[in-house]
């Protein structure tokens, strides 16, 4: 009877516990925000923007560079450079904010938010544009920009 008793309460248990688990992932929902059709084509679809058109290509305010899918930090623009492609450029990313994956061709490996999974662009190391030796090359829509405060 004890063992019946016993196995009735972790059964309850289990059951408490799945629903708090259910619970918790659907309060932990990521929220995205909304995205237009290039932003998907680039984003979602892993498209590439045209060189020298992005917004953010030849901006050179102080500031931090977001993941427009989902706001995560990724880039500061202390590791922004010109590497004259048409497209941002940075030798850096923040610490665990960009992922990086073959290209199904072999040849480049994509850079993608760790967050969320949205494409940025690719990576290139080797080429000695900078004393870190590695260029990411971001599409700007991928991305959001947050000045630095004025001091």
């Amino acid at each position: 009877m004890k063992r019946v008793g016993m196995l009735i309460l972790i059964a309850i248990a289990t059951v408490v516990n799945g629903q708090e688990k259910d619970k918790l992932k659907k309060d932990t929902v990521m929220k995205f925000n909304e995205l237009n059709e290039f932003e998907k084509f680039v984003i979602e679809g892993k498209g590439t923007e045209r060189p020298f058109t992005g917004a953010y290509y030849k901006n050179n305010n102080a500031g931090t560079y977001l993941c427009k899918k989902c706001n995560a930090p990724l880039y500061r623009s202390a590791d922004k450079f010109d590497a004259h492609c048409g497209w941002p450029s940075f030798d850096d990313e923040i610490k665990g904010a960009v992922k990086r994956t073959k290209d199904f061709d072999g040849l480049r490996t994509e850079i993608t938010c760790a967050k969320c999974g949205a494409h940025l662009g690719h990576v290139f190391t080797g080429e000695g544009m900078t004393p870190k030796n590695t260029r990411h090359c971001v599409n700007s829509v991928s991305l959001n920009f947050i000045p630095e405060p004025e001091k």
